[in-house]
């Protein structure tokens, strides 16, 4: 099915039932199809065809999902941009996608004039709360004057539906081309995976540039019949507020949030019983922060993983089975096939460290534009993560770290999760990365880097005794750094690579 299918099938269906919830806007699911429309027949006036890339440089607001559902509905193609980046890096990403159009947001005009003369494809600019004074055209102008009619069809789920940036952690960003079949199916898959009904209700805290915003907080509750919150931008006091006000039933986070959301105090002013559960990705999971979450709160977690190459997510703990703190869980579904895989792409025993690689009908078609990039990142059918990780011998998979990030310390192969997992048990710390530094003998030497708790202290030595106590000692730091906040991605990952380049950091 499509995109399109499945939206126009719930509004036919439940014509009346709210899918968006944001501030003091609903609109149900045959207003939401109506919008779906006007936006694809404005695009059509603009000459935006079947096949063609149209940029969002957009926060989250119910703009970004009608244009997501009225970009499928053509067949051309999304290509989210985080508003975050400098504008060097939009103006790459823009000409990289080598799309026709562009939507924003007033806030950001400045950006998108100061990079106007070198984005030369780009023949149209849409404002999506601007005002006929800024010079652009204005997207409610544009929608309320199209026709609500359905555009014509043709799409297929073959049709590419969106093209996701990597972060650029290993150099200049990529573009992840999916298809909507790629989208829908792993929908679908985390929409069995956590048992979702049309009864539930799920809050997007995360951004909706990202894979996990669309798939997990949109198109999921799209698939179910559900409903869903959206959050413009996240704050752990706001987040509460809209658990108390809307009911949501479900959220999905990254451990970043996990760790806020479990230090902020005065939660208990707060009604959050209609949580029942919370699904943790993007990054691992630290165990102590898992534990104490589900103790303060009554939603379970479901840590899972994926990447955009593989649309979303790729295995997941399910909600009605046995879960394993501290694991990513089994392949979200019997067709997402996971290995552990060694440098010769020979599988490894169980037990035993490699890299994940995944494949199935959520793997991406390849990088745009970008053949070379394609070919090493698919082999076989086989998408290698370039993530470190073991397998145990019920078949659920565990996460070690990166490969560019493991660690070589005089041979020995040392894995910064299984450190950070010690010190994130440790009272005084918040946040905690582990880094390699450079050594003239050993090579490569371990040094942790620490945010503490408000209110409490730690010292190096206090940390470096506590791991002594609890890992072996080559594993252990032999030097730590306090810092006051960790470098993040848009979706709250800590940027190691941001540590490693930082010399404060780095010193022996």
């Amino acid at each position: 099915m499509t995109i399109r299918e499945i939206l126009e099938q719930n509004a036919q269906k439940t014509p009346d039932k709210i899918f968006l919830y944001f501030d003091d806007i609903t609109k149900t699911y045959a207003e939401i199809d109506e919008l779906a429309n006007r936006v694809a027949n404005a695009l059509l006036s603009l000459n935006v065809k079947r096949g063609d890339n149209v940029n969002l440089l957009l926060t989250n607001r119910p703009e970004f999902i009608y244009l997501m559902f009225g970009l499928a509905k053509i067949g051309a193609v999304c290509c989210p941009i985080n508003p975050a980046l400098r504008p060097d890096e939009v103006q790459y990403i823009v000409n990289n996608s080598e799309s026709v159009a562009l939507i924003t947001e007033d806030r950001l005009m400045p950006l998108v004039r100061g990079i106007r003369e070198n984005i030369p494809k780009v023949m149209d600019v849409i404002v999506a709360d601007g005002c006929k004074k800024c010079g652009e055209m204005v997207f409610e102008d544009l929608v309320n004057s199209a026709s609500a009619a359905p555009p014509p069809p043709g799409v297929t789920s073959s049709d590419r539906a969106a093209i996701i940036y990597t972060s650029g952690t290993t150099g200049k960003p990529k573009g992840a081309m999916l298809t909507q079949a790629n989208y829908i199916w792993d929908a679908q898959a985390v929409v069995r995976s956590a048992e979702m009904t049309a009864e539930d209700r799920f809050m997007c805290i995360l951004p909706l540039f990202h894979v996990n915003g669309q798939v997990v907080t949109v198109l999921a509750p799209l698939c179910a019949g559900a409903s869903m919150v959206l959050v413009g931008a996240f704050s752990a006091s706001k987040f509460f507020e809209t658990v108390d006000k809307f009911k949501p039933t479900a959220f999905s986070g990254v451990p970043t949030i996990y760790a806020m959301l479990l230090n902020t105090p005065g939660t208990e002013q707060y009604e959050l019983s209609s949580l029942r559960f919370c699904i943790c990705g993007a990054a691992p999971m630290p165990v102590e922060v898992f534990k104490k979450f589900e103790e303060k709160f009554t939603a379970q977690i479901l840590e899972g993983y994926g990447l955009s190459e593989g649309t979303c997510a790729s295995s997941i703990n399910p909600l009605g089975g046995k879960r394993k703190v501290g694991s990513i869980g089994v392949p979200i579904h019997p067709e997402q096939d996971m290995k552990i895989l060694d440098h010769d792409n020979n599988e490894m025993p169980r037990g035993q460290h490699g890299e994940i690689c995944v494949k199935g009908p959520n793997v991406m078609e390849g990088y745009y534009n970008n053949p070379e990039a394609t070919e090493n990142a698919i082999k076989d059918g086989w998408l290698h993560t370039g993530d470190m990780g073991y397998v145990d011998e019920e078949g659920y998979f565990f996460i070690s770290g990166r490969i560019k990030e493991m660690i070589i310390r005089g041979g020995e192969n040392i894995y910064p999760k299984e450190i950070e997992e010690v010190i994130y048990t440790h009272p005084a710390v918040a946040e905690a990365a582990v880094i390699g530094v450079h050594h003239d003998f050993y090579g490569e030497e371990v040094k942790a880097v620490i945010v503490c708790k408000p209110d409490m202290s730690a010292t190096e030595q206090e940390i470096l005794d506590y791991c002594l106590e609890r890992l072996a000692k080559y594993k252990c730091p032999k030097s730590v750094a306090f810092i006051a906040d960790m470098p993040k991605t848009a979706t709250g990952k800590i940027q190691k690579r941001k540590l490693v380049e930082d010399p404060r950091w780095t010193a022996e």
